[in-house]
């Protein structure tokens, strides 16, 4: 039975592979023909997945390109997991590796994007930082305290204009994308995930907060030209941070 139950799924995602051997139907039929429309209807579900989790994408490469790489991945990565709703996590790493799309340098980082969208609309909730508890704060008590991020919150530093190039695509009207780097936060401060433009050192804050590192570490680490008042008016207004955590004496 097991070696059934393991021929059954390996030739599930692969269109060219013969029909397992031994199949029946409930009247003790050959149930090929079953078989090979239950398998079609798993490929065309998850490539209906995809498509849904990576509408930008979907529409950059076009219908056929998409159909046809979102049937060699679908082939090499299979659900991990029942709900849909979490797969194609690998996706974004996977378009980096298909040669024909490199002149889409940009691809990977959208895929990146769209996933992280995903990934914080599904984030459990937390109950968002009270502002009160930073005011009133001395100097070093305040570079040595920890901000602890939201589940939803979710970050994307990119060498592409990667939210310009995303709202292009998406976005009727939207202007066409400059060149650059951008990075992007995305929040979660009702039911839907919001897309936020970082200024100049506000991705290196972010990034070393998400890391663990200490408020003092994390403004270093932001550098010159940090606004670190919108900086952190936008992650308090957002819900993006839900603890604090004060260093010892």
């Amino acid at each position: 039975m097991k070696d059934c139950e393991t021929a059954f799924r390996a030739a599930l995602l692969q269109a060219e592979a013969p029909v397992p051997r031994g199949l029946v139907d409930g009247l003790g039929r050959p149930a090929g023909r079953r078989y090979a429309v239950y398998r079609n209807n798993v490929a065309v579900a998850l490539r209906e997945a995809l498509e849904t989790g990576f509408p930008a994408v979907a529409k950059l490469i076009g219908p056929e390109n998409f159909a046809h790489v979102a049937a060699r991945f679908l082939r090499s990565s299979p659900p991990g997991d029942p709900r849909m709703m979490f797969y194609g996590a690998g996706f974004p790493t996977f378009l980096a590796g298909i040669a024909p799309l490199a002149r889409l340098g940009y691809l990977p980082d959208v895929a990146q994007l769209e996933l992280a969208l995903r990934q914080s609309y599904h984030a459990a909730d937390a109950p968002p930082l009270d502002p009160a508890r930073l005011q009133g704060l001395d100097e070093a008590t305040l570079m040595g305290a920890r901000l602890v991020p939201a589940p939803a919150l979710q970050l994307i530093r990119s060498d592409w204009p990667v939210l310009s190039v995303h709202r292009f695509t998406l976005v009727a009207g939207a202007p066409k994308p400059a060149a650059g780097a951008e990075d992007v936060l995305v929040t979660r401060p009702a039911l839907d995930p919001q897309m936020h433009l970082l200024g100049p050192g506000a991705g290196r804050f972010v990034a070393a907060l998400l890391a663990g590192a200490p408020f003092g570490d994390a403004l270093e680490a932001a550098g010159d030209g940090f606004d670190l008042s919108a900086t952190l008016s936008l992650l308090l207004s957002a819900g993006a941070l839900t603890d604090l955590f004060l260093p010892r004496p």
